[in-house]
Parts: structure tokens; sequence; C-alpha cells
């Protein structure tokens, strides 16, 4: 691609972007009108057009989001949230289109993160790759009286609509769209397969370490009623619309920090301090993932589905817990989430590994193949893996693939020895072959899952196929429903 500077109009108006690395580069378009003011909490509404040339240089703000990890790293401010961005290697192709959801519990993320850059996911992978922001919290999937539900979901339709009309402008192919993402960014995914507005927007669809929390309409509401009561409001549109974001964000966090507190209230999710999920509605939302795809919903949609090997040890040593797990611990951790016979069926380990090894599986590994599953039965196409690189440090832990995935291997030092960062770029490229393959043609280079064999890939510095690698777990969790939490 030439050097020339790249515009493309779009269906608000003409944007004009920059040539970066041999790519055409666009940050910050708007695909939905600032959910501000009367429009809070309502669905998505339309961008309002514009005259003339809109440079898009730079990403749109992220949205209100919780400041548990600290503030956002992109100093960009305002109120126009609901942004796109897109890497595109040729303005004149009809290339497969990469859609990208951020994880982050449904309460922290945005697209400006430097690990989602596409600049080499678009560049070596010959595909067009998108990122969005969507809201998170209270203002995208807190359960408010008088608004849609999962308000966050139907942002990630807008995009998706707005990538189905706009994207053949920036050369890629709209009936050739594969979204994907990580944790909540995969668990939205999971729900998008199950929602009949997001129906026909793609093709393909990656789940990375989806988890499997998914809230009653009730059980939501009882979580928004707790947050509004610490604003002396009630959860609904009138008392919250006058409730500045960052006060509603503060109540949300004191309210995640002190969710061990009810337990005997809410069992599992506060257990875990999991205040957001999307909610089954009955809506937005009809369903929970796995009831939807077993009943044959995402057939006409080729699903890859996995996770990395080691889940949970990353959130363990950010609670500066790790290695420092006792028996008690692993107890309660078997009692608050395990099957029957979980502890008898790993009597080698020890109360640290038991307790990892029963918040992976609840959280990530158990529902990521669990959507295999129900895939499989409702008569569609599955491909399975597992990141079991490295078995150092962290090991292959909870949000490990990312970097890997786009690209931006250098981001990983604060998880990596500095020796085995020149195995990651190799793990990196594994990764990105596989996933840009599937975009192109459905296939990842692996055979399809199925119930006789359960063949996996399994990512380590060499892609090798094998067995489900968890059937201990696979055979414990087998007649666990994960329906909606209550």
């Amino acid at each position: 691609m030439s050097e020339t500077v790249p515009e493309v109009r779009t269906t608000t108006g003409l944007v004009r972007g920059r040539s970066e690395n041999g790519l055409a580069v666009f940050r910050g378009i708007p695909f939905a009108s600032p959910p501000v003011g009367v429009l809070r909490f309502a669905a998505p509404q339309p961008a309002d057009a514009w005259d003339g040339v809109r440079e898009v240089f730079e990403f749109g703000p992220p949205p209100p989001q919780s400041l548990v990890l600290g503030p956002s790293s992109n100093p960009a401010t305002g109120d126009d949230w609901l942004t796109v961005n897109v890497w595109s290697p040729d303005l004149g192709a009809a290339l497969p289109v990469m859609v990208w959801v951020y994880g982050g519990a449904y309460a922290i993320g945005q697209s400006g993160d430097p690990s989602y850059d596409g600049t080499r996911l678009a560049g070596e992978g010959d595909v067009v790759v998108v990122t969005f922001n969507h809201r998170l919290g209270v203002d995208g999937f807190g359960q408010v009286e008088g608004a849609p539900a999962n308000r966050g979901l139907l942002d990630q339709v807008a995009a998706l609509e707005w990538v189905r009309v706009n994207i053949t402008g920036f050369g890629g192919d709209p009936a050739n769209v594969t979204v994907f993402g990580e944790s909540a960014g995969a668990g939205s995914i999971a729900a998008l397969l199950a929602m009949p507005r997001a129906a026909g927007l793609f093709r393909r669809a990656i789940t990375q370490s989806a988890p499997g929390t998914f809230f009653s309409k009730p059980f939501a509401v009882d979580i928004a009623t707790e947050i509004a009561s610490l604003l002396d409001c009630a959860p609904t549109v009138e008392d919250l619309r006058s409730i500045p974001t960052a006060d509603l964000v503060a109540a949300s966090d004191t309210l995640a920090t002190a969710m061990d507190s009810y337990v005997d209230r809410w069992g599992a999710a506060a257990y875990l301090g999991i205040p957001f999920a999307p909610v089954v509605d009955g809506d937005v939302l009809p369903r929970t993932p796995f009831e939807a795809l077993a009943d044959g919903a995402g057939r006409n949609v080729e699903l890859i589905t996995g996770h990395t090997r080691d889940e949970y040890r990353l959130l363990l040593a950010a609670d500066g817990r790790l290695g420092n797990l006792t028996d008690d611990d692993a107890a309660t951790a078997l009692q608050m989430l395990a099957p029957e016979g979980y502890g008898e069926a790993y009597p080698d380990a020890t109360a640290e590994q038991l307790y990892e090894l029963v918040h992976s599986d609840w959280l990530f590994r158990m529902p990521s193949h669990r959507l295999a599953e129900a895939q499989v039965a409702g008569g569609g196409r599955a491909y399975v893996y597992e990141l079991a690189w490295p078995d150092t440090g962290l090991g292959a832990c909870h949000g490990l693939d990312v970097p890997l995935v786009f690209g931006t291997t250098p981001l990983l030092g604060f998880l990596l020895d500095p020796s085995e960062m020149p195995d990651a770029d190799q793990v990196s490229q594994l990764f990105r072959a596989a996933w840009t393959a599937f975009a192109h043609t459905g296939d990842p280079g692996w055979p399809e899952y199925e119930t006789t064999n359960r063949r996996t890939a399994r990512f380590t510095t060499e892609l090798s196929v094998t067995a489900y690698p968890e059937e201990t777990s696979r055979q414990l969790w087998a007649s666990h429903g994960f329906g909606p939490l209550r």
C-alpha cells in the first residue's frame, strides 16, 4: 500500500486516517452517539453525521470503568466512548475481518489498550482488524429499571452493524467477519451467539477463556439495588441518570471489594467478587449460550473455543495469595465451587493446587469447554485448544494469550522471565497463523472437536493435537449445568 493519506467515506461522513507500517489505520471513529444525558442507559443510537473530513488519528476516550486496578492509561477525555478502530492492509481489497471484543470482568477495558494493537495481526495475516469500545459496569451491564438489559452487549451489536455497513470501504468483506475476544470479551461473544439481535452479523467466532458467569434477572436486580443504595437512590433510569458516572463507578467498586460479606446471599458470585455479567433477561439475552448453542443457535457459525492451562494463577498473584493458601482456603473453595468428588479426583494435589484448579475450572476452563460441547450437540462446528506454555513462573495464566494472539509480545515482560521472551514470539506466530487461517477459511489447522476422541490443539512452542488434556475435570463437571446465577 502506498504511503498516501488514507481516506474512507462512512455512512456518517468522510474519515482520514494514517499510513503506518504499510497499513491504513483509523482510530476513534464514532459508531454510535455518546450514551450520556437522555441517552444514558438507553440502547445505542446512531452517531451524528459530520461535514467535511474527520481526522481519526487517536483512540477515543475509554468508557467509565472500575478503578480497582488504577486509572486508564489512555489520556483521552470526553464522552464519545462508542468508537471503532481499523487496521487495513489494502483499502481496495475484500479481506476477512477480525473484530476484537475486550475483556475485563465486564467492568474494565478499552480498545486503546496497547495489547490490542492490530498492526501485526492485520499486516502478517492479511486481514482487516477492528477493535471498539463498549459500556461497562452499571452503565453497560447493571439491571436498571426502565432501561434495556445488557447495554454493553447492545453496544457490541451496534459496532458489528457498523462493520457490516462500512467495512467494505476499509478493504473488508462484510460477509466474512470473525469475532474474537478473551475473558469477559469471550463471554460477550458467547452471549452474542445466543442473541437474536446478533444473528447474521458474523460468520465465525473465537472465545478465549470464556467465563461461565451469567446472571438471572432477579439476581442482577438485587446487585443493582445494593449499588444504588450506596448512593441513596433506586436502580432506576430516573434516579441513576442524575448520578455522575464517577460516583456510580465508585459505588460499584465499593460493593465489589466488600462482596465477601454477601456470600450467604449471593453464593459463588459474592465469593469470587463478581458484580457484573450478562443478564439472561428473556429479551436481549433470552437464554444462556450453553442452552442456545445446544439447541442449534450457533449451527451456522464456526467456533474456536479454548482456555489456558493455569487460568487462575495470575489472579492469585494479583491478590498476593500465590504461595499463601491454606487447607482451610482449599476446603472453602471446594465447598463454594466444586462438584462432588473434586478433592478425591486430585489426591496428590496440594491445597494451593486444588484451590487454583477449582477456580480455573469454575471460572474459565469448564465453561469454555462446555461451549464446544454445546456447539457440537447443536449441529455446529467447533475447534478446541489449550495454551500450555510456559511451565515456569505464572505458567500459562489467564490473559497470557492476548499479546500472543496480537503479536504484542514485548508487553509480556511483566509475566515472563527474559529468557522466555524469544519463545513467546514463536508461540505468538502459531496463534496468529491459526487465528487468521480460521478467519480466511474456517479451518485453524487442526481437526474439529467431536465427543468421541475430543481432539484438541495444544499450544506450546509447537502446535500438537491430543485428546482433551483436562479430562479429569471434564468428567467431574459433566453434569454441572452452568445455568444463570441466582
